[in-house]
């Protein structure tokens, strides 16, 4: 049975996952993916539109409460089983203690939403953008998506918490190889790779964002703010996907069927000649204080071992390693073979049976050795430039 999809939405605060993707995520759930929603911030500055709600409007932590709850409802609606906060103990980087995102805030300016002249240290604007890049570098790493969706590189509309959220999700998964996909507005002048019509689900896309009292009403087909603005519920969904460039190297694993069989017939063969020149050399021995030492047989069990390590590392596969064992071995056991004149080159001494069974032995250790995830704290860093290609 295969693997059921897995797709990671990184989203500022809560009602941001309805309005932009809740109906994409409902289609995922439906089809049985396993969806995760990490959300950065608990809105604690975010407007209150019910006046039964009035009392939230000078509290941010109770706000943030209040916000909560309004998106748990409106997950169980999505049919979303995991969700976390950025900085939880399911959201942090491993080793440090958890901690709380706050909402940066934001102002109207002249050219659309900015950030306010000043932002609390402890929001996600004013914490270490490689902090928050590992928090969801760490996400990634446990969930293991196929697909990291989160907004365009203006956020969306401009708010500084939404320009963060692209900007980490996209270095988190530059850093883990993940295509990243980012959601594009309506009114968007990107040319979108993807829109999904969620039509079907569009009812329930409604009835997540009701969920959300303190920051809109849902009227018809639209969802009213506490300013009166008015933003369209649509039954279309863009994304954009952006090709991240990738700084290693395209890995064998993505590389074309093509080029995987070329590589792993050179290294067949490669492996061939060098398992025979090893053999021809593995007799080979000096006197130490009189004392024969088998310096053959050592130095060709350890560029073997060598050989077959190297290229796991590099290639980040077993395969390319395998084809170098196999020809190597294959190697050893022809020339291990009697010649027509009855001379051998594997005599039956200590070097020859050393090298007839520690080549499959080292085989067997550096193919079964279980793979080790590469570190990702080197490229995460602190910078706020973000890297990769905006090419379609």
């Amino acid at each position: 049975m295969s693997e059921p999809e897995r797709v990671l939405f990184v989203h500022a605060h809560p009602d941001d996952e309805s309005l932009s993707t809740g109906g994409t995520i409902a289609r995922l759930t439906d089809n049985g993916a396993w969806v995760t929603v990490v959300t950065c911030t608990r809105g604690e500055l975010g407007s209150v539109v019910s006046d039964d709600l009035e009392h939230l409007r000078d509290d941010p932590e109770a706000l943030g409460a209040q916000r909560e709850t309004e998106i748990a409802a409106a997950l169980r609606v999505l049919g979303v089983s995991d969700h976390r906060y950025l900085g939880a103990s399911d959201a942090r980087w491993p080793g440090r203690p958890a901690r709380q995102y706050r909402d940066s805030g934001m102002v109207w300016g002249a050219v659309g939403a900015q950030a306010p002249a000043a932002v609390a240290p402890d929001s996600l604007t004013g914490a270490d953008f490689g902090e928050v890049a590992a928090d969801i570098a760490a996400v990634i790493a446990d969930v293991h998506p196929s697909v990291v969706v989160s907004y365009n590189e203006n956020g969306g509309y401009g708010h500084p918490d939404h320009i963060r959220a692209h900007q980490a999700a996209r270095r988190a998964a530059e850093v883990y190889g993940v295509p990243f996909f980012v959601v594009e507005p309506v009114a968007s002048a990107s040319q979108a790779t993807v829109d999904i019509d969620v039509s079907d689900e569009f009812e329930r896309k409604r009835s997540a964002l009701a969920s959300y009292r303190t920051q809109g009403v849902v009227e018809g087909e639209r969802f009213v703010m506490a300013d009166g603005h008015s933003v369209p519920i649509s039954a279309i969904e863009s994304y954009r996907r952006i090709h991240i460039e990738q700084a290693a190297g395209t890995p064998f694993a993505k590389r074309s069927w093509r080029f995987k069989i070329a590589l792993s017939v050179l290294t067949l063969i490669a492996g061939f000649g060098i398992g025979a020149l090893l053999t021809v050399f593995h007799q080979a021995s000096i006197e130490i204080g009189g004392v024969p030492v088998s310096v053959g047989l050592i130095v060709s069990l350890v560029l073997m071992l060598l050989l077959l390590l190297g290229l796991r590392l590099v290639t980040e596969t077993r395969v390319v390693a395998g084809c170098a064992a196999i020809g190597i071995l294959v190697a050893d056991a022809i020339t291990s073979l009697p010649t027509s004149g009855g001379s051998v080159l594997v005599p039956n001494n200590f070097a020859g049976y050393a090298w007839t069974y520690g080549p499959v032995l080292i085989a067997l250790l550096v193919l079964g050795w279980p793979r080790v995830k590469r570190a990702a704290t080197a490229k995460i860093g602190t910078s706020n430039e973000v890297k990769g290609s905006l090419n379609q």
